[in-house]
């Protein structure tokens, strides 16, 4: 019966620390995701091409709020930089949720704001799909969406 309860001591303790580890490791992974998106952001705003080469993978996928669909990396950040000339003003991206479907692989779900000197401020989401590649984390996936209603 002590051999019995030591097993199961040294079973709970074992499985205890492990998630402890992950939920460490966890924290870890939200805290470069957040970082991701300061750096998109930071990126959009100073049109800082370099930057977006860094973050975004080659075969990054982008479907905006007006229906276009931007396939690859140069196609991606051509959009972004026509974009941010059609639609000026700053840009705040402020991370709703984040699921991490693995490890490797994140979506995160972000409220994405325009702030328009010359007129209102536009109202969005933005869903990024992350992926651990390369020693970091990088955009691979970008679903912008405008809601229909006031409602946001």
């Amino acid at each position: 019966m002590k051999y019995f309860a030591l097993v199961i001591l040294v079973l709970n303790l074992t499985t205890q620390s492990l998630f402890a580890q992950q939920g460490i490791l966890e924290e870890d992974i939200r805290k470069e995701l957040y970082a991701l998106i300061e750096q998109y952001n930071e990126a959009r705003d100073n049109k800082d091409t370099l930057l977006l080469k860094t973050i975004l993978t080659p075969e990054i996928d982008q479907l905006v709020s007006s229906g276009e669909w931007r396939t690859g990396i140069d196609q991606a950040i051509d959009g972004m930089m026509r974009s941010s000339a059609a639609n000026p003003g700053s840009r705040n991206l402020i991370v709703d949720k984040i699921r991490l479907l693995d490890q490797a692989s994140a979506i995160l779900d972000c409220r994405y704001e325009i702030e328009n000197p010359d007129g209102p401020t536009r109202k969005m989401w933005s869903t990024f799909l992350a992926v651990f590649t390369e020693g970091r984390w990088k955009i691979t996936g970008i679903r912008n969406m405008l809601p229909t209603s006031t409602q946001n």
